[in-house]
């Protein structure tokens, strides 16, 4: 691949574009969060038929499994843009991280407490020590102490770094949230939305919550943007581009 086809690349490293191209973006992932959310609780909360087993309980199921995807491909964001950072050594990757692991803490999280309201009705529970509720906790802990640790050192390359080395490390813990109801003997159910093959869900259920999970990627896509902006701005506040947009504002 020639040098000219890596253009775009170069360019989203950019600070001020990246600036202004997610301030371009934003807003259109946050219209579309919000239709998303409108219609995707329309047709779980009220369109749905209810749960032959589980009654209209099941309903938290539009909350719970988009946060828990969430938790996970943040998590991989935070790790991907942290070994960029460190192999690179680009700045904006490591902004793109620190930016990314509230909002994923935020839906694990959610995850978490979704999951024990759903849990003690199901399994006369809160919590129990299962093998994907335990790997979601350790998630929660991960992302905290990438946090942490970006907050720990003075100088914020060293924190960076550190954070960086525990998010690589951390990215074990995925496939193991993933497949613990299959590696091990689970009380928490098996997935039932595959993809590229029929689903065990029927699609009066299953098209709301294909549409939360689209509508919850595109909020966290919005908050994200807008998170990076706010780090960019802590970042290069001392650049030139900076004072000259501020002077046009």
């Amino acid at each position: 691949m020639s040098p000219s086809n890596w253009t775009w690349f170069h360019r989203l490293a950019s600070p001020p574009y990246f600036y202004r191209l997610a301030g371009r973006l934003a807003p259109w992932f946050g219209w579309a969060a919000a239709l998303g959310l409108a219609a995707g609780l329309y047709g779980g909360l009220w369109l749905a038929p209810a749960d032959y087993q589980q009654g209209d309980g099941f309903r938290i199921i539009y909350i719970h499994v988009p946060s828990a995807y969430l938790s996970m491909m943040c998590y991989m964001l935070v790790a991907g843009a942290s070994a960029i950072g460190l192999v690179w050594r680009m700045k904006l990757a490591h902004a793109v991280a620190v930016a990314a692991a509230p909002l994923g803490a935020s839906f694990t999280f959610l995850a978490l407490i979704t999951g024990s309201l759903w849990g003690k009705p199901m399994w006369g529970t809160y919590w129990v020590w299962d093998a994907r509720l335990t790997s979601e906790l350790i998630l929660l802990f991960l992302y905290l102490g990438f946090i942490a640790l970006h907050q720990a050192y003075e100088d914020p390359r060293s924190g960076e770094r550190a954070g960086a080395v525990l998010a690589l490390v951390g990215v074990v813990n995925v496939p193991i949230i993933h497949y613990s109801v299959v590696w091990w003997s689970s009380l928490h159910q098996g997935s039932t939305v595959f993809v590229g093959s029929k689903s065990d869900i029927s699609a009066s259920m299953l098209i709301p919550l294909l549409t939360m999970i689209a509508a919850f990627t595109c909020y966290f896509a919005a908050c994200l943007l807008k998170r990076i902006q706010a780090e960019i701005l802590e970042r290069e506040q001392n650049a030139g581009w900076v004072r000259e947009m501020l002077e046009q504002t």
